[in-house]
Order: structure tokens, then C-alpha cells, then sequence
């Protein structure tokens, strides 16, 4: 058990001890910033004097005496009732043994046996990824394995819209671009897709099928739809591959209407009166649970909304046996949260079953004016053009560095910059920086002899590398990839200042220096094993 949570769990059982219940993850504990403020802070003490009735520095002192007496060096009561604790140099010193160990599966969390279904992009086969869809992509991926990490047995889906107008509108729009082929008039409407990306899927049809197809028939136009589908999914799977992106599970609308999972859930609802008709529509009774109006299910030609066959997607992945689902969404779907998860109520299901990933707009900007780069409609940024000119690295971390709910101006320059104020760059030169002097240090070996790291510096590092379980833990719980961002930022802060101010090698102090390469081979291990979350690659070489 790693020192945070040996805290926290000390902290919970001396409040109960006082007959006061506070469970461990709810117990604020911070990194001290200064060392004459100890290895950590609380001000837990001051959160639960109220309840406890006590003044906060009283209850701290208690807390203080209920403490075991191997677990800190010593602790005290500071300002109106934090506690500070300062940490044994040996307990400190042993997270670089157990790093070692432990290897990339230092930080992994106990097995939970929870199964969570994580569904994100799920863009339309209808054309190219945009940005939204790269931020989607890089949080959803991240989120995923963060939530791996913190021992969650985590699915990737991906929700195929294959249905619909916006499909039958792909059709008709590749069926104009096959009859162009032929040397007919284009005829596009306003609705229809104008990319000239289609005239290559068109190309390659008129090549297969010759002029078969000019009649458009409806089963011509089926067929259009159909093929446009698949070639314009079989993009989007290259392109999410190539951003280091994969799903376990693709699901198609299609299959879902074919199912005949829609009618069974329509029938349902029909049965507990949870439907009702009006202006010949069926409307779903969801402002009886979290909703703030009724929501259509059936449109009065008869033909379903889009919210019916989601709903029945959404029992389909409940029936799998998840224990939670997360729906990774573009920011204007914030009202869909409420209705979804009425459905899901009005089915047994708490309404904890399904949350929300709510993630904003993103531009880009160059020289600090903002810049289009689609090279196919100029109207967007491409998720294709950003990736080819950044690279998937600085997209990735960029993009997961700050928490979806924000907007994200991606500066182009910094991207692309080697420079401290570039964060991907400098943290993956930390892991490339210890791999060096790693490599230079040959024969001498990574190994710790116990109270030899003596720096202040050191001591930093150690803490920054015992806290990793802890961020790995409450950044998964919040849902909070860009925790992990922050970190590696910081821990390769650390070891540049480390490796600018101490002289690491010196093959006259053996013990030492095998102590120092231990302490930077933890830091490696855990830096690679930060961005890997990320998505991000640790090269050994900058």
C-alpha cells in the first residue's frame, strides 16, 4: 500500500476511533510544497470539527495521538488546524524498490470487478473525423485506460449511425458522384455531401460495376448507402488507428433495428404506461423521472425519432452485464444526459448506470491567428491534417491535457516547438534524458542503498513518485485524464531540475550513484508508463 493511501486509511480509522465516519477517498491530502511543511497536508481536521463538535485544532491533535506509530516520523497541527505530516526517509526511499519491482504495473489498482462500457467518437460514417472528434477520441481512449489502470474491467465501443437520413443522404450523394463518372450533370442538394473525397468511392465502383448502376433503383441507392458506409467507416478505423486508437466492439444502428430490440422496449413502454400518444406521435413519459419536458419516441408518420433506436442501444449494452456505462459526447448533448438516463430509470436501472463525458469545441491557432486546415473543404480542421502536421503525440497530450469540459485552443507553434513550455516535448525528453544517463552509466547498476538520497530534490522526486497509486486512483474516480498530464509534468520537471543541479555519475562514489540511476530508473518507469495512458510514445532518443 502505497504512503497516500496508508494515510488516508490511518486518518478514517482514527476518526472512527472518535466516532466520527469519514471514508478514506474522501479525505483531502496534499503534497506539502515546502519541507518545513512535512511530506503532506489535511485539513480533514477542519472539514469535521463542526460534525465532531470540537475546535478544528483540538480534533487535529486527537487525530494526531490515534495515529500508528509507524506510520509517520512525526506530525503536527499547523495555522487553524492542518495537519502536516512528515514521512519516515526509509518509507519515502522504498517506492523506488517497489517501482523496480513492479515495473509498468507499478500504480495498477486493486481488481475491482466492475465492467464499464466506455463509448466514444461514434462519429456518423458519413465523411472525415473533425477536431471534435480528435478530442472525443484522445479522452475516451485516455479515460479508458486510466480506468483500466485503476483495475476496472473497461470495453471500448464505438456506436455506428448507419441508419437514417444523414445515410440516405450519403447515398444520394455518391450516386451523383458515380453518374459524374459517366460524364452526366452533378446534381447535389443543399442536404447532400459536397466533399470531393466521394469521387474516389465513386471511381471505384464505376470500376467494379461498370454503368449497372445508373438506373437508380431503390435498390441501387441501398446499395450506395451501403457501400459509402463501409468505405467511409474503413477511413475512420485507419485514421483512429493511426492516433494509436481501437475498439474491443463495434455496434450498427442497423443491427439494432434488425433486432427487434426497438419494438420489444416500444412495447414496454406501451404496457406500463410509461408512452403516450399525441398529434398522432408517441412521446416517452421522461419528465416523470429526470427530464424537463416529454420526449417524442414516435413521429407521426410513424417512423421512430433518433432517440428510440439509441434508447434500445443502450438497454442492448445493459443486457451485456456492465455495471456502468460512459457515453464520451460533443458538449451539445448536454441535454441529451436527462432523457437517457430516464429511460434507463423507467427499465429499474439507477440512475448512477450512465454518465456523461462532456467535451468542448477545439480550435487552432498559428502565430496566433486561428487557421483552417482541411485540404478537402476548407470549411474545418481535419483530425488527418492536425495528426500529419503535429504528429499523434502532441495531439494526444494536448488534447487530454486539459479537462474536456474547456475549451482547447491548440497553439499549432507550441505543438511543434522543443522547448520547456511545450509539456508533451518536455516530458518525453525526461524519459529520454534518464535513459541516457541509464545507458552512460554502464556497468554500474540502478540500485538503492538505503539513506543515501539525501537532497531536498530527491526527496521531491520520491514523493512525486509514491503519489502516483493515489493520482492513479482519484483521477480514474473523477474521470479526469488530464490529472494524469499534470503529473508527468510535473514528475519530468523534476528530474530535469535534478539532472541540471546534481552531478548523477560519479564512478568514485559507487553507492551513491547506483542510488541516483535506482531513483531516475523509478522516474523513467513511471514517466513512460504516465504518457502510455496518454497514448503518448516514450522515445529513448530526442
Amino acid at each position: 500500500m502505497d504512503n497516500y493511501s496508508r494515510l488516508r486509511k490511518a486518518l478514517s480509522e482514527a476518526f472512527e476511533k472518535l466516532g466520527i465516519e469519514v471514508r478514506e477517498e474522501d479525505i483531502p491530502l496534499v503534497e506539502s510544497k515546502e519541507k518545513a511543511h512535512g511530506d503532506y497536508a489535511s485539513p480533514i481536521a477542519m472539514k469535521k470539527a463542526k460534525e465532531a463538535k470540537k475546535n478544528p485544532v483540538e480534533l487535529a491533535r486527537e487525530v494526531i495521538a490515534l495515529l500508528p506509530e509507524d506510520l509517520v516520523e512525526h506530525a503536527e497541527v499547523a495555522g487553524p488546524g492542518f495537519i502536516n505530516f512528515f514521512l519516515k526517509k526509509e518509507d519515502l526511499e522504498a517506492v523506488v524498490g517497489k517501482v523496480l519491482a513492479e515495473g509498468q504495473a507499478f500504480g495498477n489498482g486493486e481488481k475491482k470487478g466492475k465492467k464499464i462500457d466506455v463509448e466514444f467518437v461514434s462519429a456518423n460514417p458519413t465523411g472525415d473525423l473533425h477536431l471534435g472528434h480528435t478530442r472525443g477520441a484522445a479522452i475516451g481512449d485516455a479515460l479508458a485506460a486510466l480506468l483500466q489502470k485503476a483495475g476496472y474491467d473497461v470495453t471500448r465501443e464505438y456506436y455506428v449511425n448507419d441508419c437514417g437520413n444523414q445515410v440516405r443522404h450519403l447515398g444520394l450523394s455518391l450516386y451523383a458522384r458515380y453518374k459524374e463518372q459517366f460524364g452526366l450533370p452533378l446534381e447535389l442538394g443543399d442536404d447532400d455531401y459536397h466533399g470531393e473525397d466521394l469521387i474516389a468511392i465513386a471511381k471505384e465502383i464505376k470500376e467494379k460495376k461498370g454503368d449497372s448502376l445508373l438506373a437508380g433503383t431503390d435498390e441501387d441507392l441501398a446499395f450506395f448507402s451501403r457501400y459509402g458506409v463501409d468505405r467511409e467507416l474503413a477511413k475512420i478505423k485507419k485514421d483512429l488507428a493511426d492516433f494509436g486508437v481501437h475498439f474491443d466492439v463495434f455496434t450498427y444502428e442497423s443491427d439494432i433495428r434488425k433486432s427487434g430490440k426497438i419494438e420489444e422496449a416500444l412495447a414496454y413502454f406501451k404496457e406500463k404506461g410509461l408512452a403516450y400518444e399525441k398529434d398522432g406521435a408517441v412521446y416517452l413519459k421522461t419528465t416523470s423521472y429526470l427530464d424537463d419536458k416529454d420526449r417524442p419516441i414516435v413521429k407521426s408518420d410513424g417512423s421512430y425519432t433518433y432517440f428510440m433506436p439509441d434508447i434500445a442501444y443502450h438497454y442492448d449494452k445493459l443486457s451485456r452485464g456492465y455495471d456502468l456505462l460512459i457515453d464520451m459526447l460533443g458538449a451539445d448533448h448536454h441535454g441529451y444526459l436527462a432523457r437517457m438516463k430516464s429511460a434507463l430509470m423507467m427499465k429499474g436501472y439507477p440512475e448512477s448506470i450512465l454518465e456523461f463525458g462532456l467535451y468542448q469545441i477545439v480550435r487552432v491557432y498559428r502565430n496566433g491567428v486561428e487557421v483552417k486546415m482541411s485540404k478537402r473543404t476548407g470549411k474545418a480542421v481535419a483530425h488527418r491534417d492536425l495528426v500529419a502536421e503535429v504528429g499523434k503525440d502532441a495531439v494526444r497530450y494536448f488534447f487530454t491535457e486539459r479537462s474536456g469540459d474547456t475549451h482547447l485552443d491548440f497553439n499549432l507553434d507550441l505543438a511543434l516547438s522543443k522547448s520547456k513550455e511545450n509539456p508533451v516535448y518536455y516530458s518525453q525528453y525526461a524519459y529520454a534524458r534518464c535513459h541516457s544517463l541509464l545507458t552512460l552509466a554502464e556497468p554500474l547498476e540502478p540500485r538503492l542503498s538505503k539513506g543515501t538520497l539525501v537532497l531536498p530534490l530527491e526527496g521531491e522526486i520520491l514523493k512525486q513518485l509514491a503519489s502516483f497509486p493515489a493520482m492513479i486512483e482519484a483521477a480514474s474516480e473523477q474521470r479526469a485524464p488530464h490529472k494524469v498530464a499534470g503529473y508527468v509534468y510535473r514528475l519530468a520537471s523534476l528530474v530535469h531540475e535534478y539532472y541540471a543541479s546534481t552531478r548523477i555519475i560519479d564512478r568514485e562514489k559507487k553507492e551513491l550513484t547506483e542510488s541516483r540511476l535506482a531513483l531516475l530508473k523509478a522516474a523513467s518507469i513511471v514517466i513512460k508508463e504516465a504518457l502510455r495512458l496518454l497514448g503518448v510514445s516514450a522515445p529513448e532518443k530526442m
